[in-house]
């Protein structure tokens, strides 16, 4: 599925953004999406229905194409490809499917996530190694597959990387979410050579249909601002970093967050 728009940045083409982990509309990722959509770019994107499928909110009928929608109408071309990141072959396919369609890739931001409720004791070891998979190893693979291919202009390029600090009762989640962090940190320096930053994004708790009554109150009176966290919250931050005048911002964790008190 390809969607086209008119709009382009002045003198200059599009640059592409893969995004991965778009698989609901009222997610991050599709926050992201649509920011970066109106900011100038090109959008590729994926997502894995059955991961929806089996968790509490279900799968939203038609996303991609909702996704797509949007993001077409503010100016992006998009390709969206559905893809299981828990099989180490899906990277490279990934990759080679956004470049016949959309060409090279400039900014890969890495949304996706496996995420099931467990603790130390109750975790089973199918479990820990779908999320190490998924968010650890899938990570490691697309920046690879990301610092192979890479093209663009010294200076141009971007990893960012979304991950969380919470690991009680979220035990294999935090986990791979931290070895996700290192991951990501470590090509800012193994893909310096190119012209590539890479930053990690802590969004804190953001309410996208997850929530209950009881951890949205709690998330509130641990928060100064006394708000919950939007996806444009995160999808302005990423905003900044992909532009040019984030170019100095590298290697670091940055914490999105509302100041959270944990």
């Amino acid at each position: 599925m390809t969607t086209s728009g008119e709009q382009s940045l002045p003198g200059a083409a599009r640059p592409v953004a893969l995004v991965t982990g778009v698989g609901r509309s009222v997610g991050i990722g599709a926050g992201i999406a649509r920011r970066l959509a109106q900011a100038g770019w090109n959008i590729a994107f994926t997502y894995w229905t059955p991961y929806d499928a089996r968790m509490a909110w279900g799968v939203e009928p038609d996303a991609a194409d909702t996704v797509a929608k949007t993001l077409a109408e503010r100016g992006a071309e998009t390709a969206a490809v559905e893809a299981d990141l828990a099989d180490p072959g899906t990277p490279e396919r990934v990759f080679d499917e956004v470049e016949r369609r959309l060409g090279g890739v400039t900014a890969l931001v890495m949304c996706h996530c496996e995420s099931v409720d467990s603790g130390l004791l109750d975790t089973t070891l199918e479990s820990f190694d779908r999320h190490f998979a998924v968010n650890a190893r899938a990570t490691w693979l697309l920046i690879r597959e990301y610092g192979r291919r890479f093209q663009g202009d010294r200076g141009a390029g971007r990893v960012i990387g979304l991950t969380s600090d919470h690991t009680v009762g979220n035990l294999p989640y935090g986990a791979s979410k931290g070895a996700l962090d290192r991951i990501t940190l470590a090509a800012a320096h193994e893909l310096a050579h190119l012209g590539i930053t890479a930053n990690v994004i802590n969004p804190g708790p953001v309410d996208t249909g997850w929530m209950s009554d009881e951890i949205r109150d709690h998330v509130l009176r641990q928060t100064p601002l006394g708000r919950l966290g939007s996806p444009q919250d995160t999808a302005h931050l990423v905003e900044f970093l992909c532009s040019p005048q984030g170019q100095w911002v590298n290697g670091q964790l940055l914490k999105s967050n509302g100041g959270l008190a944990d």
